[in-house]
């Protein structure tokens, strides 16, 4: 008898951190749903490179993660089409950088929408499926900033300060249901974004890559390295593994000892 696939939607994840988790978990053996928006030559490419490389089937989900139906119907979609949902990585997010006294509303609402109550959304549409099979796990990509403060980012500080109280409230009442939820917390992430930010800086100060990814990196963090989207989704496969069955309800920080000081 063939063996079900198990099944992992990872939300904003046509670039980026998302992306660097589902190509693990495409690696690992898992049917992956990507999200998210971007042109669509090049998802329908990564989802043939998905399924050559590793053989599992792809879904994209177009939902927008501030529309509670939408992330309904992708949840809905995603058991149509492989027959259930086992893992929920909460990934997407947007930033907005301003003084709370001028902290645009709209900027807020939207912050909060996708941040944090995208995350309510979709693991509430999951859990009854993940309770019915008696199997589940849902991983939070959170943020240093769900643990510690930073100025002018009212919104986004006080969304990861949510998933994280969520995420514990969920592992509180799924304890016993086979199904676990937690946190990931990284610090810097060498995005390719934030890989051009490093080149332009060195461009424009005249300096190199290597002094300016100290620079940037030494304003917060301790350690003068970067985690990678790869090795988040290396940590998201160790957390669906059965080795963590009973980690629940937690942080993980990746944050090279940022929220440490």
């Amino acid at each position: 008898m063939e063996v079900r696939k198990r099944t992992a939607i990872v939300t904003g994840s046509t670039s980026g951190i998302g992306l660097g988790i589902v190509r693990i978990l495409a690696r690992a053996g898992y049917n992956v749903v990507l999200n998210g928006f971007g042109d669509a030559t090049e998802i329908e490419e990564i989802q043939r490179e998905l399924t050559l490389a590793y053989q599992v089937g792809s879904l994209y989900s177009r939902a927008d993660m501030s529309k509670p139906a939408e992330i309904r119907q992708m949840v809905a979609d995603t058991v149509k089409r492989f027959g259930s949902v086992d893992v929920l990585i909460n990934n997407a997010g947007i930033q907005h950088v301003s003084p709370t006294e001028s902290f645009p509303d709209e900027k807020w609402d939207a912050i909060i929408a996708i941040n944090m109550s995208a995350v309510f959304h979709a693991s509430k549409a999951a859990i009854p499926h993940m309770k019915a099979q008696k199997w589940g796990r849902i991983i939070n990509i959170a943020s240093v900033h769900g643990l510690v403060g930073s100025k002018d980012k009212v919104a986004y500080v006080a969304a990861k300060h949510g998933v994280v109280g969520m995420t514990k409230v969920m592992g509180i009442e799924l304890a016993n249901d086979n199904v676990t939820v937690n946190a990931i917390c990284p610090g810097w992430v060498l995005t390719p974004l934030v890989k051009q930010q490093i080149e332009a800086r060195a461009k424009t100060n005249g300096t190199s890559v290597d002094a300016e990814t100290v620079a940037l990196l030494g304003e917060k963090q301790p350690m003068h390295k970067f985690t990678t989207p790869e090795k988040l989704g290396e940590l998201c496969l160790f957390l669906c593994s059965d080795v963590a069955d009973t980690t629940t309800g937690t942080t993980l920080s990746v944050d090279g000892a940022w929220s440490a000081i």
